[in-house]
Parts: structure tokens; sequence; C-alpha cells
């Protein structure tokens, strides 16, 4: 049994830290937001008043929040919303596990910070959504030394069904940038398609049909297909409840598109994915819609209200 602090107990962190409990692990978990307390201690999370009470037992502590800046903040100040300095409140030797979608170059000032205050420290993003977070199948995305990541590996194996070494500190944040850019650009492109299908006259379930069995076939539309009906589990046959929201993908794509101006790379779909998502995302005002609905933004940009109803 490994003692475990959790700090971000979100769609994502909650589902994660009560698969990790049901694996016999100690688990002490904290969030700002007092719904996700009370749903991670019904899971049999320990809960802390703060992140810093929670880590300071903590053998390993697994991050999961919104931005860089707050990964950072978490780690370094001491804050009204940490209560303190993670690295400073946790044993030496502790290793840090940050499982949010960052940017690169914070995923190693993190870890460099971590390093220096004598912990070991590794990025490990994650791909699945809320479904592979509640399942257990997520896929881990690691930047890690050897070493540190035999130390997690069975931690990661109880929160996932993949686990991927790609490389050292930010190596699994490049590599989920860089699979959130096709995801992002896939969505766009799946869901541009049935809006053309609507206008063709095709129902969504014939046109689910060929695309999922021929080439245009993707996770974008088999897994998490933009129009009711083709896939129950999909978010859009949930009035497009996140699922994985809106403001998160258009933040992952602004990652992506940060990096490429950083690299020079010339991406112009990547590129312009990144100012669409940003544009829909900000239209909603803070409205919770998964990235999905986008379909939506293809309808009104094209002046039709909705499409047909599916077979």
């Amino acid at each position: 049994m490994t003692a475990i602090a959790f700090v971000g107990l979100g769609n994502m962190g909650g589902p994660m830290a009560a698969n990790l409990v049901a694996a016999g692990h100690d688990v002490t978990g904290f969030d700002l937001v007092s719904e996700a307390l009370e749903k991670a201690a019904g899971a049999g999370v320990r809960v802390a008043g703060s992140a810093a009470e929670a880590v300071a037992e903590a053998d390993v502590v697994i991050t999961m929040l919104p931005s860089g800046r707050h990964l950072i903040t978490a780690y370094q100040g001491a804050t009204d919303s940490t209560g303190g300095g993670l690295l400073a409140a946790a044993r030496p030797g502790t290793l840090f596990l940050d499982c949010s979608t960052v940017d690169v170059a914070d995923a190693r000032t993190a870890n460099t910070a971590a390093v220096e205050a004598g912990h070991r420290a590794m990025d490990a993003p994650v791909s699945g959504g809320v479904a592979g977070a509640q399942g257990g199948t997520l896929t881990f995305m690691v930047g890690a030394e050897e070493a540190d990541l035999a130390t997690a590996e069975p931690l990661l194996n109880v929160m996932g069904g993949k686990v991927v070494h790609c490389g050292g500190p930010g190596g699994g944040q490049a590599a989920k940038i860089c699979n959130n850019m096709v995801l992002g650009a896939s969505m766009l492109a799946v869901s541009e398609a049935f809006v053309l299908g609507e206008r063709l006259g095709l129902t969504h379930q014939a046109l689910y049909d060929v695309m999922s069995t021929a080439s245009g076939q993707c996770w974008s539309l088999t897994s998490y297909c933009p129009v009711p009906g083709p896939v129950p589990t999909s978010p859009a046959n949930n009035d497009y409840k996140p699922g994985f929201a809106a403001a998160l993908m258009a933040k992952d794509l602004g990652l992506a598109a940060n990096a490429l101006e950083q690299t020079g790379v010339d991406a112009l779909i990547g590129s312009h994915a990144a100012e669409i998502y940003r544009a829909f995302a900000d239209s909603l005002d803070g409205e919770p819609r998964d990235f999905s609905a986008i379909v939506e933004s293809v309808r009104e940009r094209s002046g039709q209200v909705s499409g047909p109803a599916p077979e």
C-alpha cells in the first residue's frame, strides 16, 4: 500500500483517486470545490483541510490541475488555494507525479523546482477523458527518469490501461500536445462532414455507418461521435455535457499553437483549429459544453439551426 496525496479531484482527478482507493492504496485528497471533496470522500478518499496538509505524509503526490500556472503556484507558492507550497510541505524524496496538461516549459520548470527542493518528479498527462478516468483505462504519456517511472508505474497501471514512456521531463506533455492537436482537428473535420451530410440529405446513421468502416474512421467519430444517435455513450446524447470541456480543448490547442510557434513548425491545420476552438469556448461564456459541441458552431456559421433526427 502506498500513501498517496491527490490534489485536484475534479471530473478526472476524482475518479482516478477513487480507483487508487479501490486498489487498496491510502489516498488523501484536496480540492477547492466542496462538491468534489464530498464525492471523493464518498469513494473512500481521506479529505485534508489543505493541499499542503494532504501531502505532508505522502510517498507520492499526484496533481491534476487546470494549467501550468496553477501547477507551479501549487508547487512553490504559499497561497490560499494550496495552504502552502507543496514542495516545502512534503517529506524529502517524495515523488511528485503531475497528470495535468500544461505547457512543456511549465512542466520542466515544475520538475526542476521539485528536484531542487529534494524531491523526484515526472509529468504524466492522460488521454481517455472522464470515461477513461472512471474505468481505469486512461493512456498515460510519461516524461520521467527510468527509476521514477518504475516507482510510479504500478499506480499508473491502476488508473490506466496503457503507459508510454515518452522521454525525460516534459516528454509526456510534448506527446499530449501533439495528440490533442490531432484530436481537435479531427473533431472539427468529423463535425463539418456531418453538417455537410445534413445539407446533402444524409441521415446521421447512414453517414456514420459509412465513415466508421471506411477511410474516414477515427476516434472522434467512433468513440465520441458529435451528433446524437450513432454512439449512445457520446456527449451528443447527453446534451453535450462534458466529457472533455470545450474550454479545455481550447487550452490544449493553445499550448499546441505556442509550441508550433516556438519550434517554427508551419502547421496550418493545427493553428487554425486552435483559433476556431478559442472562439467557440469564448462564445460559451463559461457554459460547460463538451468540445464535440463544436458541430453546433459549424451549423450556426453555416446558417443552419439543427440537423436531421437520427435514424
